[in-house]
């Protein structure tokens, strides 16, 4: 084990589950606030652009990792092949609204994704964990598509876009799955993997949080669109954003438990996370 850690997590371990949920909500509330107050907007946009960069970053440690080790090893095919789908419908979506900054910012994460399917499906493949890749895609991708054509909101877009706006924010709250299962059934997970899903845990909390704030600063109005179906859809948006975060935030506990450890994460159990020992990051 390396030096000292500046925090100690000892106390939170000993803790019981509820005060290990209080803690970590009290945390997210002080981060929530501490955004408020450093970014000065009147809507959650520039969070989620925060968030979409973050994205990009752990897409570019992705690629870096398939170029220095020339393996694909402890990656999702099927995480990847979600997150191409959410981001070709998010930047469809954008750009028949017009969201310039958006549609480029997406446009680099869904080329750049390819690029990583690409290298998975034909470069790499011998190295590719296909029997631990388990998780069914139509499992994934039909609820949100049901979803979506059920529950979209009522605003002055075209139907289609609507549907396909929907559906991307339904699918972003699972595409992650087959990534922490494929890692739950390897029982370990490598650096750079880690990393990957870190950051999609950050970005995803802070586009949760834009969400948050946009409602606050709107007073709540944004919860209150006219019509049933576009509040219903609201709140369908804001508890899959609450799932996605949820998911990630479990590993990402364990994540920065490991580095202040100065561990590596090593195994994963079907229901929680454990340190390795031995290994520096």
């Amino acid at each position: 084990m390396g030096g000292k850690s500046w925090l100690n997590l000892k106390w939170v371990e000993r803790q019981p589950m509820k005060v290990k949920i209080l803690v970590g909500v009290l945390i997210l509330g002080f981060c929530l606030v501490g955004l408020r107050h450093l970014m000065k907007y009147d809507n959650g946009f520039p969070l989620f652009m925060a968030s979409q960069f973050i994205h990009l970053s752990g897409i570019i440690i992705l690629i870096f990792k398939l170029i220095k080790t020339k393996t694909c090893s402890g990656l999702s095919l099927k995480s990847q092949e979600l997150t191409a789908i959410v981001m070709a419908t998010r930047t469809y979506c954008s750009f028949e609204v017009e969201e310039h900054a958006l549609t480029l910012l997406g446009s680099a994460i869904f080329l750049s994704t390819l690029w990583v399917i690409y290298m998975i499906r034909f470069k790499l493949k011998p190295t590719y964990s296909k029997e631990l890749d388990s998780m069914p895609l139509y499992s994934m991708v039909v609820p949100p598509a049901i979803l979506a054509v059920l529950i979209h909101p009522h605003i002055d877009h075209r139907l289609l876009i609507r549907i396909v706006w929907s559906f991307s924010l339904y699918l972003a709250a699972v595409s992650v799955l087959p990534q922490l299962r494929l890692m739950q059934n390897a029982k370990m997970v490598e650096p750079f993997t880690a990393y990957y899903v870190f950051a999609l845990g950050v970005a995803r909390f802070l586009n949760c949080g834009s969400w948050i704030i946009h409602i606050y600063e709107t007073g709540g109005r944004y919860l209150m669109f006219s019509g049933n179906w576009t509040q219903l859809w609201v709140l369908m948006v804001i508890l899959s954003e609450f799932v996605h975060t949820f998911i990630l935030a479990d590993f990402c506990y364990y994540y920065l438990k490991s580095v202040m450890y100065q561990q590596l994460l090593l195994e994963l159990s079907s229901s929680s996370y454990s340190l390795g020992r031995g290994k520096n990051i």
